[in-house]
């Protein structure tokens, strides 16, 4: 018998190809495969190696027989392993590590190459590992507790036949799904008073991707284009990146002014459902003003309808932009990441069908179409009443958390002013002048306190180093109250 066919020593072997399983993550027997088909293809396992007996790996992992003998099974159907009579399971002989090569590489001078350094811009910066701090104070991020799981597999199982498959695996060139498409207009949009055909939408990598198209499709080295201040620093740099016509608009209680400034731009965004970063909810006869003037100057406005739905609160009876427009000056953009997960990645523009078609071409140039998989999944959940049932159920919870969160502030931030939209998943938090945020972050940091700093939102960030916002999307429940009594002591030390 060969050397390999041995059973290695489990003292150095072992504990190198088999970690710890977390009992968190995936299924453990998929843990298992996961490990085995690494070692194999990094060359840790050679052919014919002999693996430890069933019994031997459960004992080592802390985990049932029966959880490895799965395993095992399934990487022998594959091909990956073989079973010898009497002998004990080994590596198939065929198996081959994949060769890595590496060779010395000259280092170019990049820093003469670039057009555009987008890294040198001023972005939002969240710890990768957020979800391991006890007090994430986020905005717009996943909680596992409010993802409806149970609901979404089943989306995901309806749409794993194989009919299904064949419908939704086809490369849809600059397609969409069609049934995407008829859920968002008859059960999405309607929400919004939003009654549109199918050529007037296309399916985006999120609100993202829409907005950058949109940027793409309209704005030059010389186009005016307005943008809120404080605003989304993703847009305004997307923006930076276009044009050096760049206007601020003015702002007061009830939203956008349709003043000189608004007037003499080409193309606005903004936020009317909730103002990022202030969450203030646009009044609707200041909505009214905002297409009437952009009828009247012949500029188009762009709707930003990041968090649309999720509300449970009046501002949902507030009609969108969109739905006063009757002179298609008003491009709507809406996404799921907010009402769903980020990591979905799936928006949407509503607009007239000249611009849609414009915009399904320049996507196509980009990436052809959005997942379809995740497409009709989504569509799925929608169609078997999962949305407008998470809808309510994570609207009650985010209407809650607010409340918590309002009745503490007084208490533990008094230096403070604090204000939340109806509907917002975050608080707009204005500190007296002499706060400094940017220490008040990172020492609520060091204490498991996530926060994140106003200053990003403005286009001179001197004028937001004493505001700050909290998001509790992301928050649980039962985790707010100490959180806050934690960062009211931290503002406040700051605050003397």
């Amino acid at each position: 018998m060969k050397i390999s066919q041995l059973l290695l020593p489990i003292d150095t072997v072992w504990p190198r190809v088999f970690d710890a399983v977390d009992r968190g993550g995936a299924p453990l027997n998929i843990q298992i495969r996961r490990m085995i088909v690494r070692a194999t293809e990094t060359g840790m396992l050679a052919a014919e190696t002999r693996l430890p007996s069933s019994r031997q790996l459960a004992s080592m992992l802390g985990v049932g027989r029966n959880t490895v003998t799965a395993a095992y099974q399934q990487l022998m159907d594959e091909g990956f392993l073989i079973s010898r009579h009497r002998s004990g399971i080994f590596v198939s002989p065929g198996i081959r590590p994949a060769q890595i090569r590496t060779s010395p590489k000259r280092t170019a001078d990049w820093s003469a190459k670039f057009v555009v350094r987008p890294s040198r811009l001023n972005h939002i910066t969240k710890p990768r590992d957020w979800r391991s701090y006890p007090y994430p104070f986020l905005s717009g991020q996943y909680d596992p507790g409010l993802f409806p799981t149970n609901n979404w597999r089943e989306a995901v199982r309806a749409t794993s036949s194989v009919q299904e498959i064949q419908g939704w695996a086809a490369d849809m060139i600059d397609d969409d799904d069609p049934d995407l498409i008829e859920q968002l207009r008859v059960q999405v949009l309607p929400r919004r008073g939003i009654f549109v055909q199918p050529e007037e939408i296309i399916i985006t990598l999120g609100s993202q991707q829409a907005l950058a198209m949109i940027v793409q499709l309209f704005i030059d080295r010389e186009t005016p284009v307005g943008l809120e201040n404080p605003g989304y620093p993703d847009l305004r740099n997307m923006v930076s990146l276009s044009t050096q016509n760049t206007r601020f608009l003015s702002s007061d209680e009830d939203g956008v002014v349709p003043d000189q400034i608004f007037s003499g731009c080409h193309i606005v965004f903004v936020t009317a459902g909730h103002q990022c970063p202030t969450t203030t909810v646009m009044s609707a006869e200041r909505r009214k003003l905002l297409v009437k003037a952009a009828s009247r100057s012949d500029l188009l406005l762009v709707e930003d309808d990041y968090d649309a739905d999720l509300s449970v609160e009046t501002d949902r009876d507030i009609p969108s932009l969109k739905s006063m427009d009757t002179a298609g000056r008003v491009l709507y953009v809406g996404s799921f990441s907010k009402v769903l997960a980020p990591g979905l990645r799936i928006g949407y523009v509503v607009a007239p069908k000249p611009v849609i078609d414009e915009l399904r071409v320049l996507r196509r140039l980009m990436l052809r179409h959005p997942p379809t998989n995740n497409q009709r999944s989504l569509a799925t959940f929608i169609a078997l009443g999962h949305y407008r049932q998470h809808l309510a159920q994570a609207g009650s919870v985010i209407a809650e958390r607010a409340r918590l969160i309002a009745k503490q502030l007084p208490e533990v931030m008094p230096s403070c002013k604090f204000v939340r939209g109806e509907g917002a998943t975050s608080f707009w938090i204005e500190g007296p002048p002499q706060l400094d945020v940017r220490f008040v972050a990172s020492v609520a940091k060091a204490q498991g306190i996530l926060i994140e700093a106003g200053d990003i939102f403005y286009s001179d960030a001197a004028d937001g180093k004493n505001h700050f916002r909290i998001g509790f999307s992301s928050i649980a429940s039962n985790r707010i109250a100490g959180g806050l009594a934690k960062l009211g002591a931290i503002v406040e030390e700051q605050c003397r």
